[in-house]
């Protein structure tokens, strides 16, 4: 394609369909999509590429726009000096990972916005996130670095080629470095998983939950680390360290207690103060760990922010193809959590003589505790003994302020439908689903599994379907990432244990065997984030490392250590033994960031295979297949056949029967099954032991 000429003299964003995008198709700033036209353009008039990265849900993006890039003084000097790149996150994660690599590398701490300046052959030079549009915060005003930035590229262009050549080696070594290309000397082992663990706890705030200090995110992947440490060594101060957690985030302000759904994160130490956005993937990871928590506990209230978020969830994140949209923004009318908070007199208004209760359960006063405004929690009163009247009062009172705050201006939601999301929350409404014997969230996950199956596969040149990672506003883009085939192959796995179709098992196995082809690092073992194919980016990534969603190569580890005892393939063993020779001490030195492939090298080495055999509409069935979902046991791993011949000849329950045509349960472990078990309480046992 021949590039567009260089005429810097419009912003082109508003032919995009990404929200994040279109929120700057407005800006005096010439913005350029991510495209071969905008690094033409840098190259034909010889002038650094400004490259600028969030999400439309992000607060400090906002920020920054509104500072800076509506601005018209800051847009000119932008315009003059520079190629004008708008990226979103979210819509093309493989370009962000690169560049916060960049950022990483040259000792800043990354996330968002991320402003990056490139030569324009996209290698990195400088960068840094939000700048304010002066001096401020120990930071150096925008426009003073633009000026810096300009002067050094045009006078001192060596040392930014020496500059760029260096981070971008940097980046590279960092990734090559990532892995062992070869065995490990001290393998992994249930044993150093434990060690972790120990050492973990003494980071955790008994408190308040979470790791010490602020602020705090929902590291679900390090909660269920911990969790599976007490399950495997039956230390209470791991079940108390994430009980307080899950229980102070339930509780916490970070919770939405009108409408359902979590916040990103908090900005304090108490949980109380989130930036408001709800991102899908926090959703769907904590309704993930609260169940697996919930198993152990029984605790109502893990049931009951679980319901509310799903009712959330198909309340008002529904998509436009019946999968899942990516956020809600935090803003409103320009006023960060102005939709969520309230005013002392706000709720006297709205409860009238019933308000007095509910001022004191949820932290309402006259000053609030928030700006002056207030944020609905029950930090302080979560022990607080109420009769079941008081609690159905003080459920009217919440459906009344839900009521009251409906006609407010609403935060903005993208809609953007992302397949690696998605996966996330189908797996994690099929698992609940199963274990709170709700067929409606099975039912929810089955569709968004159709409906990113129907409307985000694209065919590539050799025939082969490819999932599209990003659908908006009825265009796919057809760029693919690791995550989105690891997320969507490990929710097709669970949609297999929830209904028995193997249509979900093959699916996964078609995914798994692109990944192999597409993705894998035939050098030095794992996966790259990017495929063998795509978008000519300065570099591929390749990572075990979790972010805000768990890493590809770890969730990997874990659909193929599945696939492994499911069927007993030596392929999958394989793939598997690759991977942790590949990531196994990169996953040690940087834990407790790698809690995702820690989690699934469990999986893989200790997994419990429950088989059942019997009519999955069978009600002696049914009973055992709920037995088996009773228990915490995250490295279950649990088939229903109505025929024992299904099995495979590997599977270390093959050949087994049925007792006296009733329905019967097999535990095994490793390649030896314990005697089968035909009640629920036996089955129950076989697991505990």
């Amino acid at each position: 394609m021949s590039p567009e000429p260089s005429t810097p003299d419009r912003n082109r964003l508003g032919e995009e369909t990404s929200p994040y995008l279109l929120q700057h198709r407005d800006n005096p700033v010439h913005w350029w999509p991510w495209s071969d036209d905008a690094f033409a353009a840098a190259r034909e008039q010889d002038k650094p590429i400004l490259l600028s990265v969030g999400y439309a849900a992000c607060h400090w993006c906002h920020v920054m726009a509104h500072e800076s890039f509506e601005n018209d003084a800051i847009a000119a000097q932008m315009n003059r000096g520079f190629i004008n790149i708008k990226v979103d996150r979210e819509e093309r994660p493989d370009v962000d990972a690169i560049y916060q690599k960049a950022l990483a590398a040259s000792g800043e701490q990354g996330g968002w916005p991320l402003t990056m300046f490139l030569k324009p052959d996209g290698k990195p030079f400088f960068g840094g996130t939000y700048f304010p549009p002066e001096d401020r915060y120990g930071r150096p005003g925008f426009p003073v670095v633009l000026t810096r930035i300009a002067e050094v590229y045009g006078n001192e262009r060596t040392m930014v080629d020496s500059h760029a050549d260096k981070l971008t080696g940097a980046i590279a070594g960092a990734i090559a470095g990532g892995g062992d290309g070869g065995a490990l000397k001290d393998p992994l082992s249930v044993a150093t998983l434990n060690d972790c663990a120990e050492h973990l706890s003494h980071y955790f705030d008994y408190i308040d939950g979470g790791l010490q200090g602020a602020p705090k995110f929902p590291m679900t992947d390090v909660f269920e680390f911990l969790w599976r440490g007490y399950l495997r060594s039956g230390d209470a101060k791991f079940a108390t360290a994430v009980r307080v957690t899950l229980d102070r985030i339930c509780q916490g302000g970070i919770y939405d207690h009108l409408g359902g759904g979590f916040a990103r994160y908090s900005t304090d130490a108490q949980w109380l103060a989130p930036h408001f956005e709800k991102m899908l993937y926090d959703n769907a990871q904590l309704i993930d760990v609260l169940t697996t928590v919930w198993q152990e506990t029984k605790s109502p209230l893990y049931q009951t922010r679980i319901s509310e978020t799903v009712a959330w969830l198909t309340r008002e994140m529904r998509g436009e193809n019946g999968a899942f949209a990516a956020t809600l923004d935090a803003d409103s009318e320009g006023e960060e959590g102005k939709f969520y908070v309230w005013s002392e007199d706000e709720i006297d208004a709205v409860l009238g003589d019933d308000a007095a209760l509910f001022k004191t359960i949820y932290d309402v006063s006259a000053g609030g505790n928030w700006d002056g405004k207030t944020i609905l929690n029950r930090i302080d009163t979560a022990d607080v003994e109420l009769s079941e009247d008081d609690e159905q009062a003080l459920a009217a009172a919440r459906q009344k302020l839900f009521d009251a705050r409906a006609p407010r201006i609403r935060p903005g939601r993208d809609d953007k439908v992302l397949a690696d999301w998605n996966g996330l929350m189908i797996q994690a409404l099929a698992w609940a689903g199963m274990v709170f014997k709700q067929q409606d969230w099975i039912d929810l996950a089955r569709e968004a599994f159709d409906a990113i199956l129907n409307t985000m596969q694209w065919q590539d040149e050799t025939g082969r379907n490819r999932l599209g990672h990003s659908l908006c506003s009825g265009k796919l883009q057809q760029v693919d990432m690791l995550d989105d085939y690891a997320n969507m192959s490990r929710a097709a796995l669970v949609l297999y244990t929830a209904t028995g179709e193997a249509a979900y098992l093959n699916q996964a196995i078609v995914w798994c065997d692109l990944v192999q082809d597409l993705y894998g690092d035939t050098e030095n073992g794992g996966y790259f984030f990017t495929a063998a194919d795509a978008e000519n980016l300065i570099l591929r990534t390749a990572t075990v490392s979790d972010t805000a969603t768990p890493s590809g190569n770890g969730v990997m580890l874990e659909v193929m250590a599945r696939l492994f005892h499911l069927t007993g393939e030596a392929r999958w063993q394989a793939r598997c033994d690759a991977l942790v020779a590949r990531f196994g001490a990169a996953a040690l030195r940087q834990f407790p960031h790698t809690c995702c492939a820690l989690n699934a090298f469990e999986l893989y080495a200790e997994g419990l295979q429950v088989v059942i055999i019997g009519a999955r509409d069978n009600p002696a069935t049914k009973a055992l297949i709920d037995a088996a979902l009773e228990v915490s046991v995250p490295t279950l791993i649990l088939s229903v056949i109505d025929d024992p011949d299904a099995l495979p000849n590997a599977h270390p329950a093959a050949g087994k029967a049925a007792v006296d045509d009733q329905a019967t349960a097999y535990v095994c472990r490793g390649p030896v099954c314990q005697p089968p078990v035909t009640t629920p309480a036996d089955l129950k046992t076989a697991l505990a032991t």
